[in-house]
């Protein structure tokens, strides 16, 4: 059944003066000056909130609207130039080059690891793991095994290092819990 708009408004405004009524009936504004008139504001026996340091980040919803894709050649050439970084890691410390999408980087937050590499290396239980940048900065992420990849902790550091769709990142694993990452 299509309504048009301006029925939509009116039975719109109706039910608007109908909870209006229904609101004063209940004196509902009294009851609100009078619990906080008489209720303590803290109370002796409450606990306190546990807290735990969140990082704020100045990422809106509407930055999606703004979304910038990579072209084939940009995607190629950070392919090949972390390809290049790869090839001169030691080979001690197994290592993948993961080429960003949109979903990695934008919205999802979500990076899937390559499905052996994870079987191969990584803990066979979720566990959190340390991002070290280049400069020597540490980011903590949870791998989730059932799913092989980051997930909390992975879209700080995606806008903390500026990740773009068509980047790529060397991850080399330089201990059971502990990545660095190259740009």
């Amino acid at each position: 059944m299509v309504v048009s708009k301006s029925r939509y408004e009116e039975i719109r405004q109706k039910r608007l003066e109908e909870n209006k009524k229904r609101m004063e009936e209940l004196n509902l504004k009294k009851l609100v000056v009078d619990i906080r008139t008489t209720s303590p504001k803290t109370s002796p026996l409450a606990p306190e909130p546990l807290e735990r340091p969140r990082r704020t980040y100045c990422y809106r919803r509407q930055d999606l609207l703004n979304r910038i894709y990579a072209s084939d050649e940009v995607r190629g050439h950070a392919v090949d130039r972390a390809g290049k970084i790869q090839s001169a890691l030691e080979a001690d410390f197994p290592s993948f080059v993961k080429p960003m999408t949109q979903s990695h980087v934008t919205g999802g937050f979500w990076l899937g690891l390559p499905v052996q590499f994870c079987k191969d290396h990584l803990p066979s239980h979720d566990e959190y793991i340390t991002l070290v940048d280049e400069n020597g900065d540490a980011s903590e992420t949870k791998y989730l095994v059932e799913k092989t990849g980051l997930s909390a902790g992975w879209r700080g550091f995606t806008i903390d290092h500026k990740l773009v769709d068509g980047d790529a990142l060397v991850f080399q694993l330089v201990s059971p819990r502990e990545f660095k990452t190259r740009f």
